[in-house]
């Protein structure tokens, strides 16, 4: 019993040290022996002699607990110290880095508008109700607020499935003219080849007294930004319906992978949509108290021009975390 503290302390690893603790607190243990010679113990002495047993196992217990942490400790450094790296020995000067395709699309989308005069706006991605739909002419009867749709949060809030309520919460702290873009991370309970539960748009606003703003403008700046993001390409508007727009469009380009002629992306169809579009809804200014004026309001998916620009063939590929994806844009 002597020479178990300095069994204890002599165990230089955690091996050495797990031997120790079946040599003095296992079923055929030290202690265990010092336990069984009880019953040989006269009446009188029994209790004493348990209680300086007891004492003693509580303190062979500590001490034998705190060389563990000991070794512990040690263990994990020497761990730590053998795994280490030397960055230094990968780093290769030579090697040129890359945007993300998704955030090197997105700066070009913005680049433009901004040479045009647009103000970048940014708002919360957790929404409340109003900014979300209400204030965007959504009924509570649409189809974007089902629950397949939109991640709700218990208190009512949700995660914002357009960058749309940037605009409502820009008309409500500001008055004309306004003229915004609205990049960011917007959220649907969706996920496939062209489908992400996460992904990024660019919405754009453009407000202004009286009868300023038409549609034709919104025509023209949006055939010259497509012009400037795919080269020489057709442009087509066609009648659509969005809640928060009157008259509403979507707009294709013609295929950019066959020209126009026809193929399996475009469908055979020789066009592919990439935006939506529309004069804004005067439910919308009536939502947020403006009056007199005239606007229109324009919206697209990042990942989608993302895709088309550099012939990515499935959206999920984009947030896989693949370094290799990367690689092929230096």
């Amino acid at each position: 019993m002597e020479n178990l503290e300095a069994k204890i302390d002599g165990a230089s690893s955690l091996e050495e040290l797990e031997k120790v603790r079946v040599e003095i607190f296992g079923k055929k243990g030290v202690l265990a022996a010092e336990f069984a010679k009880l019953k040989d113990v006269p009446g009188p002495e029994k209790k004493a002699f348990a209680e300086g047993l007891n004492k003693k196992k509580a303190a062979l217990q500590e001490r034998f607990d705190a060389r563990k942490r000991e070794l512990e400790a040690l263990e994990l450094e020497r761990k730590m110290r053998s795994e280490a790296l030397d960055m230094t020995l990968f780093s290769n000067l030579g090697e040129k880095g890359a945007l993300h395709p998704v955030r090197e699309t997105m700066d070009r989308i913005i680049d433009y508008f901004v040479a045009l005069n647009f103000a970048v706006e940014s708002g919360p991605m957790v929404e409340d109700d109003f900014h979300n739909f209400e204030a965007l002419n959504l009924p509570k009867h649409h189809p974007a607020r089902d629950m397949q749709d939109t991640f709700y949060f218990a208190d009512g809030t949700l995660l914002r499935t357009h960058t749309s309520p940037v605009q409502i919460r820009t008309m409500m702290r500001q008055k004309p003219p306004i003229r915004i873009i609205a990049p960011g991370a917007v959220f649907r309970r969706d996920y496939d080849l062209t489908h992400t539960p996460m992904f990024h748009q660019v919405e754009g606003l453009v407000v202004e007294e009286g009868e300023k703003v038409s549609f034709a403008s919104l025509k023209w700046i949006l055939t010259d930004f497509l012009h400037y993001m795919f080269g020489e390409v057709e442009v087509r508007f066609r009648p659509s319906f969005f809640p928060f727009t009157e008259p509403s469009a979507e707009v294709d380009i013609s295929c950019i992978f066959c020209g126009g002629e026809g193929c399996r992306v475009c469908s055979h169809t020789g066009w592919l949509e990439v935006l939506g579009c529309g004069v804004v809804d005067p439910n919308v200014f009536k939502a947020v108290g403006y009056e007199g004026v005239s606007g229109y309001a324009f919206g697209l998916g990042v990942e989608r021009f993302a895709m088309l620009l550099h012939r990515i063939p499935d959206l999920r590929s984009l947030f896989e975390g693949d370094i290799r994806l990367l690689e092929q844009f230096r």
